[in-house]
């Protein structure tokens, strides 16, 4: 008899039947009364959280095991069984199974308003399941014998069968596990997880699967993530001195050493020079407020407890680190008495804040506690919303067109919710103007973008910019908000035409988000070798033997007048070691002086990217360098 034809299901389905399988792997393998968290699928594949019984703990050398199991489970071709139930039903079903947790969701579904409970049985025929179990655990036999028994009551067409895995959930899954295609999924690695993402709540052990449409897909993502992993910022800001982290210090709290401050030193020189004629006036604000501020813009409702608080030592007055700069830079503009004729009014501060992230959130640079925003207000009228931020998209597409990351980006235009606009800030007048704005703009500058309804901030539309890096990962970095609430909650007026007072919309506008951030995005996506206007070394020389140091300090001289940053290398180590140190730093020019050289007044010049190897007149080389770095190129200029 020939097989069925196979159905097609979404990729979603396949992890999330997927994640089943792998919980009644855990169960058969490992720990049968095992207490289940969750198992969605997710991007690239599927997880699902558990709690092992006192004694058992999972280690990465158990996920082979599993996975074996895993496709195992496939070849039995268990059915997916759909049960409806009621809540009542569920309390004693879940008390059955002996899982709180599901108990814990059942009662968040009843707080919600939900009106049903559905189930997921793994089934296959009584015979197949004495040769399929043969090796499980006898309680685990004895659990499902007894789940067996109870659903065998409730539907009839289990007559024959057996169950080997029940769940709480919604679905949908494939019909049976034959439908899933062996060898495109992995149980790939293993977390911790708080229950419901609540830090007060147990921790859970979360394992991670990847799983694709087939198994080319799956080898694709093991080659991507071995070559994440060498881009690993965390990684290479370590061998190459860019910044560390101290636990006297504390977690999320980088220190950046002088390799990393030259590359701070450079983003922040970019992001100025972009703004000198764009109108922006530098402003500097204290990193302390009181409360008092952040109950007037609203903050202190909301996001104190992701503040950090602070006592006066002589004072004893309480303050507050602050979060973001905006509060703040309220203030400055309640300080003038604007007319129309001054409007916009641009302040822009490169300030750093301060945020209690969770300690399991932090990593390297892109989640700190402390972040260098690239921070800029704008207080404009309504009919210049458009034209300002038109001028932000041309900055940021000149920033990310030096990076090399704009050949394939994308904008998110974030717009209300239609079907309740009463839960927005503004009256719709305000917002379809301000919509209609952003929404000309990206059509007329030939933007990609999405329309994405219900993702705008209560208090104004957004753009958010989506790039990626050199591996095509995606990265969210520049953004664009528009705000009608601080205007109001700090009653901020200028005097118009008219010589009535009228209020100002705020555009908040941040280019590479935070320099942090910014900087572990560009180390990965550079992996490490900067081009040469950002590079902390751009040029290193190495002499072959000590009668040539001199010359050598010569060429650093002539290199360093022209503004350059250079290294002698006149150790006694032999050139080929100092041909390998200056390649594990990455430096952009590595020039090898030795008697053909000093006596032709050249350099032998090897390329650290193009790895590109030639002789070149040290004058020439001087110009080269110098002209790559003024352009902020990202390959030589010739």
């Amino acid at each position: 008899m020939a097989d069925k034809e196979k159905k097609e299901y979404p990729i979603a389905t396949h992890r999330h039947s997927l994640a089943h399988i792998m919980a009644q792997a855990v169960q058969r393998l490992l720990d049968p009364d095992v207490k289940l968290g969750i198992g969605p699928a997710i991007d690239n594949g599927f997880y699902y959280d558990f709690i092992f019984s006192e004694g058992i703990e999972f280690h990465e050398a158990q996920l082979k095991p599993i996975n074996k199991l895993m496709q195992q489970i496939i070849k039995e071709k268990q059915e997916f069984v759909h049960y409806e139930s009621n809540f009542e039903e569920s309390e004693t079903i879940l008390k059955m199974f002996g899982q709180e947790f599901k108990l814990d969701l059942l009662n968040k579904f009843k707080e919600e308003g939900d009106t049903k409970v559905t189930y997921y049985l793994n089934v296959i025929s009584e015979k197949a399941a004495e040769f399929a179990l043969k090796d499980a655990a006898p309680t685990f036999k004895k659990k499902y014998e007894i789940i067996t028994d109870y659903f065998r009551t409730k539907i009839p067409t289990l007559e024959g069968k057996f169950i080997t895995f029940a769940d709480l959930c919604e679905g949908p899954h494939v019909d049976d596990t034959g439908e899933l295609v062996p060898n495109a999924f992995k149980a790939s690695k293993i977390a911790g997880a708080y229950w419901r993402g609540d830090a007060n709540n147990p921790m859970m052990t979360r394992i991670y699967g990847y799983a694709f449409e087939n198994k080319q897909g799956l080898t694709d993502h093991i080659n991507f993530l071995e070559e994440a992993k060498k881009r690993d910022h965390r990684v290479l800001g370590q061998k190459l001195k860019l910044f560390t982290i101290s636990p006297l210090v504390g977690a999320g709290l980088p220190l950046f050493h002088p390799n990393g401050t030259i590359l701070r030193q450079e983003l922040e020189k970019f992001l100025r020079s972009m703004h000198k004629d764009k109108g922006y006036q530098k402003v500097r604000t204290p990193h302390l407020a009181k409360e008092s501020l952040y109950e007037c813009s609203g903050h202190a409702g909301h996001y104190l407890d992701d503040m950090f608080k602070v006592k006066g030592g002589s004072s004893g007055e309480d303050f507050f680190v602050k979060p973001m700069n905006c509060p703040h830079h309220m203030q400055l503009f309640a300080d003038n008495n604007f007319s129309y004729r001054d409007m916009p009014v641009k302040y822009f501060e490169p300030g750093t804040v301060y945020r209690d992230e969770k300690s399991w959130q932090l990593s390297g640079l892109t989640r700190v506690r402390c972040i260098t925003q690239d921070d800029g207000h704008l207080f404009c009228r309504v009919s210049q919303i458009k034209e300002e931020v038109g001028t932000i998209v041309e900055i940021i597409k000149q920033f990310y067109q030096t990076m090399g990351m704009m050949d394939e980006y994308w904008v998110s235009l974030s717009v209300r919710d239609y079907s309740d606009t009463s839960k927005y800030m503004g009256d719709s007048e305000l917002w379809d103007n301000a919509e209609n704005a952003l929404e000309e703009l990206a059509q007329e500058q030939n933007i990609v973008y999405k329309k994405i309804e219900g993702e705008a901030a209560f208090y104004g539309p957004k753009l958010d910019f989506m790039f990626k890096d050199a591996i095509k990962r995606e990265r969210q970095l520049a953004t664009i908000q528009l705000d009608f609430n601080l205007p109001e909650r700090f009653d901020l007026s200028f005097v118009n035409e008219e010589g009535e007072k009228e209020r100002p919309v705020v555009i908040h506008r941040a280019i590479c988000g935070s320099l942090e951030r910014c900087i572990g995005v560009l180390t990965e996506h550079f992996m490490g070798a900067f081009p040469v206007w950002l590079a902390p070394t751009q040029v290193t020389i190495l002499t072959v033997a000590d009668a040539f140091n001199d010359h050598g300090a010569q060429v650093q001289k002539q290199l360093q007048e022209a503004g350059l940053r250079v290294k002698l290398d006149n150790s006694t180590d032999s050139l080929n070691k100092k041909i390998r140190n200056a390649e594990m730093m990455k430096i952009p020019y590595i020039l090898v002086i030795g008697e053909k050289e000093q006596t032709e007044n050249t350099v032998s010049v090897r390329e650290y990217r193009s790895k590109k190897q030639y002789e070149l007149p040290t004058s020439e080389l001087v110009t080269q360098v110098s002209k790559e770095y003024k352009e902020r190129a990202l390959e030589k200029t010739n």
